[in-house]
């Protein structure tokens, strides 16, 4: 399957791209069965432009994770060149910026020009672009010439045979190194006949890879109609989307599985990478189909996370074992972290450290400490300068306090934090109280402060009432749940994708 250290799509079987089907852990169950490429879901070009890439060292993934800190993408060394990341796009510039961000963590990158439905097509996206064969070539020709893996892209039929035909010549000239085509036209569902001479047509008509898709219903039920479909296609590989969502150890040369003990192995790996219990429940109910409504898939249908889905399918004891070993990981990470160093930046301090909500009282912040230190040395007040990272969005804040300047070389998912972070390195420089759970009581911050009691004092000076404290606490606790998202995936929607 490699050629010189590039995938090739010459007889493969993969799993098709299907949306919230297509995550890390039903791409890892195809691998294990035998599948030799796997397909990512559809992700949406302007969405993961905006993303930045985070290596996960609890779970050992690479996250692409959005401002929001949804994960977009999550990956790993496993997959890695076997992995083909699919886009939605209709923009030339904008599918490059996305292609270079993926492109040392997948193996090649497909662009989707086949699905029908609406949030694909919108924008021009999707099946929209087969009317748009210029667009079709500016896209594909900025990638190959622009990311260093092969470029493919997956097609529909046009009504005429001719029509299909020119477009995939064209499409060759381009340079990608496979097309993988659905037999059927943009208008047709599952429930219509494939169009075999049109697939027949393509694969006498170019020198590159065809891979044959849509033949689930009808043509593929096990493994051994795999070459069947190919054969009847004319095409070099086949690509399975519904079968293989159905059950997944239809790649086995071996024959298939039990359900039951498919839909256990998959649960596995989505608890072994956190994937998002509602994504994990989608997949086991597609997996279930007719019985859906039998007291197994009632239980799966009710279940609210993934300790709840693990004690539907008797896996509670392989769920709080990964739990442990995933929270050993988390307090190994924290314990062998480097130590705070001094480091001067110019005529900045910074040090190396991160606002942790967690380690401070409910009413209680290091900028607190900060404001209430100053007072008390008769000092102006803390000031506060902002900074934001445009590739990823993340925010760096500088603090002066009598004239000299602090900062946390780590960058913050929001303002706020990024303003604790700085606060902290001042006092920590100064040799301050900061105010952590444990922390001796200095006196700083009065009892009535520290256990969020009392009435504002009524400035609108940042911090200057115990109203102010409040809220910003509040604030700083939501922004900490959004950040725990990055490692577990919780605030990850249904669908991954729009």
């Amino acid at each position: 399957m490699m050629a010189a250290g590039r995938l090739s799509f010459g007889n493969i079987t993969a799993l098709a791209p299907m949306v919230r089907i297509g995550t890390l852990p039903m791409r890892l169950l195809a691998l294990d069965y035998g599948a030799d490429v796997v397909y990512c879901e559809e992700l949406i070009d302007i969405k993961m432009a905006k993303c930045h890439r985070v290596v996960n060292e609890v779970l050992q993934t690479v996250d692409f994770v959005a401002p929001d800190e949804r994960v977009m993408f999550r990956t790993c060394e496993r997959e890695k060149d076997r992995v083909v990341f699919q886009m939605g796009t209709a923009d030339p510039d904008r599918a490059l910026i996305v292609a270079r961000l993926v492109e040392h963590d997948v193996a090649a990158i497909d662009v989707n020009m086949g699905c029908p439905k609406e949030y694909s097509t919108k924008g021009g996206m999707g099946a929209a672009l087969l009317s748009d064969p210029d667009k079709i070539e500016a896209i594909l020709k900025k990638l190959v010439t622009g990311v260093s893996i092969p470029v493919t892209c997956k097609i529909r039929i046009l009504p005429s045979l001719e029509e299909t035909v020119r477009l995939v010549q064209r499409i060759e000239k381009t340079g990608v190194a496979a097309v993988a085509v659905h037999g059927r036209l943009k208008e047709e569902r599952p429930r219509h006949p494939l169009h075999l001479h049109h697939m027949q047509a393509v694969a006498r008509a170019l020198s590159i890879p065809v891979i044959a898709n849509g033949g689930s219903l009808d043509l593929v039920k096990t493994n051994m109609d795999i070459e069947d479909f190919r054969k009847a296609t004319g095409a070099s590989s086949v690509m399975l989307a519904r079968a293989a969502m159905w059950n997944a150890s239809v790649f086995r040369d071996q024959g298939p599985l039990p359900l039951e003990t498919v839909m256990e192995d998959y649960l596995k790996h989505a608890i072994r990478y956190n994937n998002h219990a509602f994504n994990t429940k989608y997949c086991l109910c597609q997996m279930l189909r007719e019985k859906v409504e039998s007291p197994l898939g009632k239980q799966v249908q009710a279940a609210q996370s993934s300790a709840e889905l693990s004690e539907a399918l008797g896996l509670q004891e392989f769920y709080q074992q990964t739990q442990d070993q995933l929270q050993a990981k988390r307090d190994a990470l924290q314990t062998s972290s480097q130590p705070e160093t001094l480091v001067m930046d110019g005529d900045v301090a910074t040090m190396a450290v991160r606002f942790e909500r967690r380690e401070y009282p409910p009413h209680i912040t290091p900028k607190m400490f900060l404001l209430e230190w100053s007072r008390k040395e008769k000092l102006e007040k803390p000031l506060y300068e902002m900074v934001q990272r445009s590739q990823d969005r993340s925010f760096q804040s500088t603090v002066t306090v009598e004239g000299k300047r602090y900062r946390s070389t780590l960058w913050e998912k929001s303002k706020k934090f990024a303003e604790q972070a700085a606060a902290v390195v001042c006092l920590r420089v100064l040799g301050v109280p900061e105010g952590r759970i444990g922390e001796e009581d200095s006196g700083l911050v009065c009892k009535r402060k520290r256990e969020g009691e009392g009435k504002p004092n009524g400035t609108a000076e940042e911090e200057g009432s115990n109203k102010r404290h409040v809220f910003e606490t509040q604030q700083e606790t939501d922004d900490q749940k959004k950040s725990v998202g990055v490692e577990n995936g919780e605030r990850h929607k249904q669908a991954m994708t729009s």
